[in-house]
């Protein structure tokens, strides 16, 4: 098998995993759900302090962790704990599959987003995989229905948020380590949660933290290994093992919650998922080496694009050298 080959199959595979622990990560949120989502989201952030400081630790590439342009990382914090604290409200009252299918709209949003914030051109065929994705999320939305909740919108205020970074770290992702990206948006979600946690704090039982520091466990060392994946091969071929997450929310939900897989989320997220192969097809035929999904691989939680993993294996080149 040619060593091009052999690369793609481990990058895919360690995706994965990654993706593997990220559903894992949501399902045990979802498992808090008696306990208010701010308060999740403080203890789960604090807690994935200890093996961030860890991973950090045990590099061998010095870095620093001084951020080049401030004021986006900012805004970067404040989209990553509106995307989190959304999804973390939204498990908690909306079956796991249908919060998945609203938030794979995340790179149609992208798209839309691109045009006025980056003055980029959109094709018919991303058109085309614009509106199907729109049609998947109102079929999955089914605003006929009574059922429409505030978690719906705050599963779809997720993805906007996770959109809005995504967008915002196009801009800084070649400047900024990844370890950058991710530890200044753990400040930013401890601070602002803590805020908001004190007007809803209620005593948590023991079991309770203990959940939340495995959340913080797999969030980061779920990231750590997406970008071992992004290392290993390109990321047009990391970014459909993102839809497995569909596959591990309906196990998760029909084994540990009792959840029925309603018609509407079914068809609703078979039309989502073509939506993004139309996307991954579009990139695929655009550009192989310059992928503009690197991008655009946004977790469901609201994970970090990880988009600056070439310029950090750059600069640990240089400074090898």
């Amino acid at each position: 098998m040619p060593a091009k080959d052999n690369s793609i199959i481990k990058g895919a595979g360690t995706a994965l995993i990654a993706f593997a622990l990220f559903s894992t990560h949501d399902a045990l949120v979802k498992s808090l759900s008696g306990i208010h989502p701010f308060q999740i989201a403080f203890f789960a952030f604090l807690f994935s302090f200890l093996p961030f400081t860890l991973f950090i630790g045990v590099d061998p590439v010095e870095r620093s962790l001084r951020p080049n342009r401030p004021l986006l990382i900012g805004l970067r914090c404040i989209f990553h704990a509106g995307s989190i604290i959304c999804a973390f409200y939204a498990f908690s009252v909306l079956p796991l599959a249908q919060v998945y299918a609203m938030l794979f709209a995340t790179p149609v949003l992208i798209t839309l987003l691109s045009i006025p914030l980056l003055g980029e051109k959109v094709r018919l065929i991303r058109w085309v995989a614009i509106l199907l994705g729109l049609s998947g999320v109102m079929v999955v939305l089914n605003p006929t229905a009574s059922s429409f909740s505030i978690g719906h919108i705050a599963a779809l205020m997720s993805a906007v948020f996770g959109a809005c970074n995504s967008i915002n770290t196009r801009k800084i992702g070649d400047t900024e380590h990844s370890a950058t990206l991710l530890l200044f948006p753990m400040i930013g979600n401890v601070l602002l949660s803590g805020v908001l946690m004190y007007f809803v704090y209620t005593p948590m039982p023991g079991y309770a933290l203990l959940v939340c520091a495995l959340v913080g466990l797999l969030s980061v060392t779920g990231h750590k290994i997406l970008i071992s994946a992004f290392r290993t091969t390109e990321a047009q071929f990391i970014a459909p093992t993102q839809y497995s997450q569909i596959l591990w929310a309906s196990l998760f939900g029909v084994v540990f919650f009792n959840e029925t897989l309603q018609t509407t989320t079914v068809v609703g997220s078979i039309i989502i998922i073509l939506s993004g192969v139309l996307f991954i097809w579009r990139e695929l035929s655009v550009s192989v080496n310059m992928p503009v999904l690197k991008t655009r691989n946004v977790r469901a939680s609201g994970g970090p694009p990880l988009v600056s993993v070439e310029a950090d294996k750059e600069k640990s080149v240089k400074r090898d050298n």
